[in-house]
């Protein structure tokens, strides 16, 4: 094998195209969300969440599904990552946890404090999740890692 064929990024890593393609639709998904002043997609509730480059400390905007917590106030999101290694929006809200905030539809980015759950808080909201929307178990059950669970709480 020589230096052209070896691979240049880390296995389960988006490659750049992979990246713009996504930097490219979270923009679209974001606009389509404020336009409509809709947040459902594919069934799910969906908010634009704001972070910071964990190195650049860009600006970035994410649309991900949302689940409520028992106090109302509170978010669950799901840091999946189409099953491969934690998604760069949680490695950037883990990383500068003093920037994130959350846009509701029709609303501003409001401030939160990101929560990583473990232990028996993460299995009481995982069993939230699931029982809202089942498709979460099968495709946990695809994955060799457990997917983190955050608490989103406005500061």
């Amino acid at each position: 094998m020589d230096d052209t064929t070896k691979q240049t990024r880390t296995k389960g890593t988006p490659g750049r195209l992979s990246l713009w393609f996504q930097r490219r639709m979270n923009a679209r998904t974001a606009a389509k969300i404020r336009r409509k002043n809709d947040g459902r997609m594919m069934g799910m509730d969906v908010l634009i969440l704001h972070t910071a480059g964990r190195r650049s400390g860009q600006p970035y905007e994410t649309p991900i599904a949302w689940f409520p917590e028992e106090d109302g106030a509170a978010r669950l999101v799901i840091a999946s990552g189409g099953g491969s290694d934690h998604p760069n929006w949680f490695r950037n809200l883990m990383e500068h946890p003093d920037r994130a905030a959350i846009e509701l539809p029709g609303g501003e980015p409001q401030p939160v404090t990101p929560q990583w759950l473990d232990g028996a808080d993460r299995e009481e909201a995982w069993q939230r999740i699931v029982a809202a929307n089942p498709r979460f178990a099968k495709y946990q059950k695809k994955s060799d890692r457990q997917y983190p669970l955050v608490r989103l709480t406005p500061r």
